[in-house]
């Protein structure tokens, strides 16, 4: 995708070598995985995903884990470490060239959206985009690779471990800028969520739902944080390359939780879904780049 370099306004924290550190959950193992829940439940698929299935390796399925759904933002915000001394948007957007190919679509998605809020009426209040090596903070507890790229609404942060990048294309076959690309609009998604109050009826919902309820609501807002990202997509059309969509999908296609689960224990357990399946995934991504239009992409009414 031919992305024009990134605007130097926009905002980027710079973790690395900041000594971030982890934890900021509150007391217990309960307490932990409370924290969790903001990462798990408003971000990227594929590295969440991983979490969850590792969780369910230790404590033998995702009975314990589910339930937890309906936490959303309890764990109380931490104090963030700050950026390192001395950085500022150009130093840390360049880097590594990851960075960079990561500023440019935060970029890109920033001027996307605040153009359709606009042209809708609506207010628009830009994320940021915060970078950590191995270990960080955020408004939601702590920041860790192995999380994988994920969104906290306390802060308004895309958090992202650029090696999940080489994760992406080794680990999960799904190679291309474009699905980089996709990592960044899908966690911009959730932010858009935040903005329209979606991510907050969604979390009262599951307050009050079982465990099987909460994880479907969990779906439905992933998958229209997929079809967020295709929306984006779709008003940079121009930028696209050959190749582009179906790099997209091969992603898409990658990080479903039916896909995931075949590989990891062989079999599959539909309850448990928090992310939707590979078809699904693929589909909301389609949707949205098909319209183009963000009132396509209702993935709470009616059947996904």
């Amino acid at each position: 995708m031919r992305l024009d370099d990134y605007d130097p306004n926009i905002n980027v924290e710079d973790q690395r070598g900041s000594g971030g550190g982890g934890g900021g959950f509150g007391g217990g193992g309960g307490g932990l995985l409370m924290g969790l829940l903001p990462m798990i439940g408003s971000r990227f698929g594929c590295g969440g995903i991983v979490v969850v299935l590792i969780l369910m390796a230790v404590f033998g399925g995702m009975g314990g884990l589910g339930g937890l759904l309906g936490g959303g933002q309890s764990s109380a915000p931490t104090t963030q470490s700050g950026p390192r001394a001395g950085t500022n948007t150009a130093s840390s957007c360049n880097l590594t060239p990851e960075s960079k190919a990561a500023c440019n679509a935060f970029s890109s998605a920033d001027n996307t959206w605040e153009a359709i809020f606009q042209k809708n009426g609506q207010k628009f209040e830009a994320p940021k985009l915060v970078f950590y090596s191995g270990n960080g903070r955020s408004g939601c507890g702590a920041a860790q690779s192995a999380m994988g790229p994920f969104y906290c609404p306390t802060d308004q942060g895309i958090y992202l471990d650029t090696s999940f990048f080489s994760e992406l294309a080794n680990r999960f076959h799904a190679q291309g800028d474009f699905a980089q690309d996709y990592v960044i609009a899908h966690e911009f998604g959730h932010h858009i969520q935040k903005l329209l109050g979606t991510n907050a009826q969604v979390q009262q919902a599951q307050r009050q739902a079982s465990e099987t309820e909460g994880n479907a609501l969990s779906v439905r807002l992933e998958l229209q944080a997929d079809c967020y990202a295709g929306v984006w997509a779709a008003a940079n059309k121009s930028r696209l390359e050959a190749g582009d969509i179906q790099e997209g999908m091969t992603a898409a296609q990658a990080i479903g939780d039916d896909t995931l689960q075949k590989e990891t224990q062989g079999r599959v357990v539909p309850d448990s879904f928090t992310h939707g399946t590979s078809a699904q995934r693929q589909s909301w991504l389609k949707r949205g780049l098909d319209s183009g239009d963000p009132q396509q992409c209702d993935t709470f009414s009616g059947a996904i």
